[in-house]
């Protein structure tokens, strides 16, 4: 089957479409709980769920007492959902026993249970594999991640659960410089709606004063150093950043962002003060400011070429077998060249 986002999932499960199994393919803790407790939400009455609803691990179950519990009728409930974690435990086993596996897989597929949604949970999957290439063809496989507008989307309705507006600029930026993840995005959700607590909607300033200032040791000391072509010094600097447990992919979000508003920023006259920049830019004035210095620092060629290279580092991030650390120095090491 075809794989899906999580909307269309929810919609097609919303709808009652009988689907044998699914796929949570994802490392995102928040989307795959939403995602997870929707789909219980479509198929399982809440009075049911204490004996509808099972949850086995790959890792220490058998398939043969997975698809077994799959295959037996549900207790007062029209459907059932079987959550297995780590199923990507299956790629892990020696040759024999996965065949074994996949053997046995197989022969549910051809003849599910219609009262069952397996539902496998996967942080990745290796799609050269068997194992991968069943699930493609006989299950719904959802990615857990979500575009931009989506993200934004997902932002302003999360300040809603949490009792707050956000403007949807402000949704945008937040979503923007934490790369759309859901669980980072709900994070720093949490102590906006607390900063502006009867203060009315979240604004782009609340955003930058606690979520940009907050990494301002990622963004405008790091582009300090870019922009002077300090290598040395970045790599030091990234160092210690990820020591101190930043994110890889956090920081490229947030070095994104940055270099789209140097982008913005590069278009104004150098003269520009920050009250000026501020209403251009959207950004506080002193942070506007900041933004028009360095950026005339940098020439625009370079600016968008890093824009290019900080795009490419997210996408192998979020690769199967990503080397974090060797990618970032290798991208600080294309940010810091003559021609980025």
């Amino acid at each position: 089957m075809p794989g899906v986002s999580p909307e269309k999932l929810i919609e097609r499960l919303a709808g009652g479409k009988s689907i044998p199994a699914v796929v949570l393919l994802g490392t995102d803790h928040y989307l795959r709980e939403m995602c997870r407790n929707k789909i219980i939400e479509a198929c399982v009455p809440e009075s049911a769920r204490d004996w509808a609803v099972a949850r086995l691990s790959a890792r220490d179950a058998g398939w043969d007492e997975i698809l077994g519990r799959a295959q037996t009728l549900p207790m007062l409930a029209p459907r059932q959902v079987i959550i297995v974690e780590e199923a990507e435990s299956v790629e892990k086993l020696g040759e024999k026993a996965r065949d074994e596996v996949l053997a046995v897989l197989g022969s549910y597929f051809e003849s599910p249970a219609p009262f069952t949604v397996l539902l496998l949970e996967a942080a990745a999957l290796d799609r050269r594999q068997r194992f991968f290439k069943l699930l493609s063809e006989q299950a719904l496989i959802a990615e857990l991640t979500i575009g931009p507008e989506s993200a934004a989307a997902l932002a302003a309705q999360m300040a809603k659960d949490l009792g707050a507006e956000m403007d949807p600029e402000a949704a945008a930026m937040l979503a923007d410089i934490l790369n759309g993840a859901p669980a980072r995005m709900r994070i720093e959700l949490e102590k906006l709606a607390a900063y502006t607590q009867g203060r009315g909607q979240i604004t782009v300033a609340d955003v930058e004063a606690l979520v940009v200032a907050a990494r301002k040791n990622t963004v405008w000391q790091l582009t300090e150093m870019l922009a002077g072509r300090n290598r040395a010094a970045a790599l030091a600097f990234l160092d210690n950043l990820l020591r101190e447990g930043e994110q890889p992919v956090g920081i490229v979000g947030a070095l994104a962002w940055m270099y789209r508003k140097l982008i913005e920023a590069r278009d104004l006259p150098a003269q520009t003060n920050g009250f000026q920049a501020a209403r251009q830019l959207g950004m506080r004035p002193e942070a506007a400011e900041t933004a028009v210095r360095q950026a005339h620092r940098i020439p625009k060629k370079d600016l968008l070429a890093g824009l290019a290279a900080l795009a490419e580092a997210d996408s192998q991030l979020k690769s199967a077998n990503p080397n974090p650390r060797a990618m970032m120095e290798f991208l600080i090491a294309r940010l810091t060249s003559s021609a980025a």
